[in-house]
C-alpha cells in the first residue's frame, strides 16, 4: 500500500462485550488485520480490555476506569513512544485534549465523529458552547472524519465553515460473509423484528402505541421480537402491560450474533428519533430483510421509501400505525432484494479501505 512503517494510537470510547458483537468490533478487528499487513503498529485504546474474537490479537491498553483521554496521556508520559497517527471514535471532538496531543507529537490527528444529534438539536446554549469549541480547537484536529453526509454537515454546522475542507465521508460498513439471507419474504401476515438499544431515543415506544391501537383482530397474531438491553427496558415492559399489548411483544435480550438473525424475519422496525449512520439498518437490509424507519440522521442516505423500506417522520405513531396495518393486511409490501445496494456500497472491506488511506 506505499505505507512506510510506522506506529498509531486508535482511541475507542467504546465498551467491549463478549455478549454484544456488532459491526464496530468487526471493523477494529479488519482494520488492525490490514495494519499489521502494511507494517503499521496500532496501540489500542479502550475502556476495558477482553478476548473475545479478535480482541486476543489487538494490542489493547485499557483505561481501566479513567477517561480513554486520561489513560492516552498517562501512556504518552509514561512511555517514550511516538505516534504518526492518532485516531478518535466515539470521543468528544474540539475539546483541550485535542490541542495537548496536537502540542506533545508531531501526529496527524483524526476525529471520527459517530455521534447522533436530537431529533430538535441541540439547546442554545450547547450550540454555542460546540461553536466556541469549533474556533479554539478545530484548527488542533487533521482530519473530520463523518460516517454519513449527515454527520459531515452537522460537524460543519457544530463546529464552524472553517472545518469543512478537512471533513470526508466515510460510510460505515458491515461484514456480508456472515449475514444470512432471507430467500422469501411473507407479503401476508409478515414477522418483524426490533434491534435496538433500548433507550428513549430509539423510539420504542412509539411503536408500542402504535401497535397498542391496531385493529383487534390484527394484534392476534402480531408478535414483534425485541432484541437489545438497556436502561429504558423498564419503563418499555410497563408501557406494554398498561396499554394491553404484552402478548404483541416478545424481549429477547442482547444477541452476540444478531447480524445471523435478521434472516428470519420480513421486516426490521427502527423508529430510532436519533442517528448517525446506522450499522442494523445496514445489517437489515443486507439479510433482504426491509426497514421502516423515520428520516433522522443518515437513514435517508441508506433507505428509499417503497424501495427498500418505509419512511416516517418520528413521533408519529398514527403514520407508524398505518404502515403495520397495511403489511399485516397484505395490503402494502416490498417485494426488491435490498441486498444488492448494500453490497454494493457499504462492505465492510470498502469501509477498512477508506481508513488505511488516512494513513497517507
Amino acid at each position: 500500500m506505499g505505507i512506510a512503517k510506522k506506529r498509531i494510537a486508535v482511541l475507542c470510547n467504546y465498551k467491549l462485550r463478549p455478549n454484544r458483537i456488532g459491526g464496530m468490533d468487526y471493523f477494529f478487528w479488519e482494520f488492525d488485520a490490514k495494519c499489521r499487513e502494511a507494517n503499521v503498529i496500532v496501540d489500542w485504546f479502550f475502556p476495558n480490555s477482553e478476548n473475545h474474537g479478535n480482541y486476543q490479537k489487538l494490542n489493547i491498553i485499557s483505561a481501566n476506569g479513567q477517561s480513554i483521554e486520561s489513560s492516552f496521556l498517562n501512556h504518552l508520559q509514561k512511555n517514550q513512544v511516538t505516534y504518526s497517527h492518532v485516531i478518535t471514535h466515539f470521543l468528544e471532538i474540539c475539546t483541550p485534549f485535542y490541542k495537548t496531543i496536537n502540542k506533545l507529537l508531531s501526529a496527524k490527528i483524526i476525529a471520527v465523529d459517530h455521534n447522533p444529534r436530537p431529533l430538535n438539536g441541540y439547546p442554545l446554549k450547547k450550540k454555542i458552547i460546540k461553536r466556541i469549541k469549533g474556533n479554539l480547537y478545530s484548527k488542533y484536529i487533521d482530519v473530520f472524519v463523518g460516517v454519513s453526509n449527515y454527520t459531515v454537515n452537522e460537524l460543519i454546522s457544530d463546529f464552524g465553515k472553517q472545518i469543512k475542507p478537512k471533513c470526508q465521508v466515510i460510510y460505515n460498513g458491515i461484514l456480508l460473509e456472515n449475514i444470512r439471507v432471507r430467500p422469501v419474504r411473507n407479503t401476508e401476515k409478515p414477522i418483524f423484528l426490533v434491534a435496538s438499544h433500548l433507550r428513549k431515543s430509539k423510539g420504542i415506544q412509539d411503536l408500542i402505541a402504535a401497535v397498542a391501537n391496531l385493529p383487534q383482530e390484527l394484534k392476534k397474531e402480531l408478535t414483534i421480537d425485541v432484541y437489545g438491553e438497556g436502561p429504558y427496558e423498564k419503563q418499555l415492559l410497563k408501557q406494554i402491560k398498561d396499554l394491553k399489548v404484552e402478548k404483541n411483544f416478545s424481549f429477547k435480550g442482547s444477541s452476540p450474533n444478531l447480524s445471523e438473525t435478521f434472516y428470519k424475519y420480513d421486516y426490521l422496525l427502527h423508529p430510532t428519533h436519533m442517528e448517525c449512520f446506522s450499522l442494523t439498518i445496514l445489517e437489515s437490509l443486507a439479510a433482504n430483510v426491509p426497514v421502516i424507519t423515520p428520516p433522522v440522521g443518515g437513514n435517508l442516505e441508506i433507505v428509499s421509501h417503497n424501495n427498500n423500506g418505509y419512511i416516517f417522520q418520528a413521533n408519529n405513531v398514527q403514520k407508524l400505525k398505518d404502515i403495520v396495518v397495511n403489511l399485516v393486511e397484505g395490503s402494502k409490501s416490498i417485494t426488491q432484494n435490498t441486498r444488492s445496494k448494500i453490497e454494493e456500497n457499504f462492505g465492510l472491506n470498502k469501509m477498512v479501505e477508506n481508513h488505511i488511506n488516512l494513513l497517507q
